[in-house]
């Protein structure tokens, strides 16, 4: 902790499933490098029992804290007050969007967690398939009998899907973490399912390029890298289906 205290206002917003939002101001003297959600925990301990929010592991782990703060998604749990205002001042903080609020800052990722199951998504991976192709490390652990395995970098924090200008106007686009989950399912597993699940409008076609779900991502997934790669294994799968034979084809087809 520092010896100087910043006195910072804290513009919350507040709303109840259905309700119409609003702001709260809550004015709090915090340790520049403490972090925005012991800062909400503080509103909640000390100034209103009523404020909503998600947490858990506090360590980045869990994607439980994300947020809006001055406009920008973050993992609160790793976001210093130095970082998002310079000597005090105004930090507003506002649920994620693109989902349905629940409660104040609480948004139901109900539909988002379904998704990201029907892709098959597994948090362990070989370290290879885990790892993207600059993050691979050259060991000699890798030359060993059996691959070794990792948990895989994404969080499920849906900061990616907030961010995301398709998921805004679109909201049976499937988004940048489900897509990436999927090309990370292809890689270890290259199978036409996979391929099927992505290749539709509201897939890897829907995705605008625009790279921000990168930006923000807490756990350095890279999910538009993942993305542009599945659009070249999906064209790919789709000129070799050219020269494909036939079932039919396949069936009459005489040995040589």
């Amino acid at each position: 902790m520092t010896e100087q205290l910043w006195q910072v206002h804290f513009k919350v917003h507040r709303q109840r499933t259905g309700g119409k939002p609003y702001v709260r101001t809550f004015t709090l003297d915090v340790d520049p490098e403490e972090y925005i959600l012991d800062a909400v925990e503080r509103i909640w301990a000390l100034h209103d029992r009523t404020l909503t929010y998600r947490h858990a592991c506090h360590h980045s782990t869990c994607g439980a804290c994300g947020m809006r703060v001055n406009g920008r998604e973050k993992l609160t749990c790793i976001t210093t007050i130095s970082s998002v205002t310079q000597n005090g001042g105004t930090v507003r903080i506002d649920p994620l969007r693109n989902f349905p609020v629940v409660s104040d800052l609480v948004v139901d990722m109900g539909n988002f967690f379904l998704r990201m199951d029907r892709s098959g998504f597994n948090s362990v991976a070989p370290l290879a398939a885990a790892c993207l192709p600059y993050e691979q490390p050259l060991t000699a652990e890798n030359s060993i009998d059996h691959e070794p395995e990792r948990l895989v970098d994404c969080i499920e924090c849906g900061l990616c899907i907030s961010v995301c200008p398709a998921a805004n106007t679109d909201k049976e686009y499937v988004g940048p973490a489900v897509l990436a989950s999927l090309h990370l399912m292809y890689v270890q597993n290259p199978t036409q399912e996979f391929i099927d699940q992505a290749d539709h409008h509201t897939g890897l076609w829907r995705c605008h390029s625009a790279y921000e779900c990168t930006e923000v991502c807490p756990s350095g997934v890279d999910p538009a890298w993942r993305i542009m790669d599945m659009r070249k294994k999906v064209m790919s799968d789709r000129i070799k289906s050219i020269f494909r034979p036939r079932s039919s084809e396949k069936k009459n087809a005489q040995p040589a």
